[in-house]
């Protein structure tokens, strides 16, 4: 299928569109990859998409990139007693390794390797950033903090520690599983979550052994720090900015982006600009006049691919979103 135009659109697939039709819907309409997220789905509903995905390719005689995202050595609290809490400004909250279901006043953080890093002071961010907690004292098993910014705490919530890199493998036992399985199911790239240092991607080429590229995802200050040794031994990136936002103040995003996206083009690497392209179209048929020109600023930039995550793997209004980010590329070249 000739595309009438040079950047790429990668769609993440989900609930939303993992159906013969809407994958065929999504590449007519200008998807020329599908992300498999390895943080959802069971290995029969990856196998199911992925095959998919080569039947409408074969189907269409038109070639389909598959982009395999490996979860990476997320953080997470434990579970509540009830589900949830809300946690007020100034009261003290405790994370410890106790898996006692948590309270108002304590939940389990099950990584030991984390309080062995943090230090008084150190903030730690839960929910995509919305609650802010400030470590008072720590030990090996537990860090007693101070609730800065207020707000509802659920099972599970993801936690960003923005002060520190972290003592984490970059592999965790379910990520090689999963790289294993994806290799064996033929994908043509490999995502690799939470990078912090080059070494990070040693494990991952051994285990892959030259059957899928590696990508890395740019997603903490320590990526940043070290980006020009991670992109020697990257075959491409991906500006991962969900996680880059949460952990550096929103401001210093859009110049790291440029930056980074200057040096992959220096290096005759692909890079993929990702997170909240079309945020808006989750819920609405037409996006916002900043999304447009947030998707045209990529493209102005010089990266290779744009990216959407939950507009098409969970949004009302997949196709339209592919089709929206491709009436802005061709108009943008």
């Amino acid at each position: 299928m000739r595309r009438h135009r040079n950047v790429k659109i990668v769609a993440t697939l989900g609930p939303a569109s993992d159906s013969y039709d809407k994958i065929r819907a999504l590449h007519e309409a200008g998807a020329d990859v599908f992300r498999l997220n390895m943080s959802h789905g069971a290995h029969d509903e990856i196998a199911n998409r992925h095959r998919t995905i080569r039947q409408v390719e074969e189907d269409l005689g038109s070639p389909i990139g598959i982009l395999a995202d490996l979860q990476g050595p997320k953080l997470r609290v434990g579970e509540f007693a009830n589900g949830e809490e809300e946690l007020v400004e100034d009261a003290s909250f405790r994370l410890d390794l106790d898996d006692t279901a948590g309270s108002i006043e304590r939940v389990q953080l099950p990584h030991k390797e984390i309080f062995s890093v943090l230090k008084p002071g150190a903030h730690l961010l839960v929910n995509d950033g919305k609650i802010r907690l400030k470590v008072d004292q720590c030990g090996s098993d537990f860090a007693n903090c101070t609730v800065i910014t207020g707000g509802v705490i659920s099972n599970r919530k993801g936690v960003n520690v923005p002060d520190v890199v972290l003592p984490l493998a970059a592999l965790s036992e379910k990520d090689r599983k999963d790289l294993e399985f994806v290799c064996d199911l033929g994908v043509d790239w490999l995502a690799l979550s939470f990078v912090q240092r080059p070494e990070d991607l040693l494990e991952a080429r051994e285990l892959a052994r030259g059957r899928a590229a590696i990508l890395s995802k740019i997603e903490k200050p320590a990526a940043v720090d070290r980006f020009d040794d991670i992109l020697n031994v990257s075959d491409g990136i991906m500006v991962a900015r969900g996680d880059l936002g949460v952990e550096l103040p929103v401001q210093n995003v859009p110049p790291i982006q440029k930056r980074l996206v200057r040096k992959c083009r220096a290096a005759a690497k692909p890079v993929i600009v990702a997170t909240q392209m079309l945020e808006s179209m989750i819920d609405s048929p037409m996006p916002t006049r900043a999304e447009v020109s947030d998707v045209a600023t990529a493209i102005y930039e010089g990266a290779d691919a744009i990216m959407l995550s939950a507009e098409s793997a969970a949004g009302s209004y997949p196709v339209e979103a592919v089709t929206t980010m491709d009436n802005v590329a061709v108009e943008v070249e």
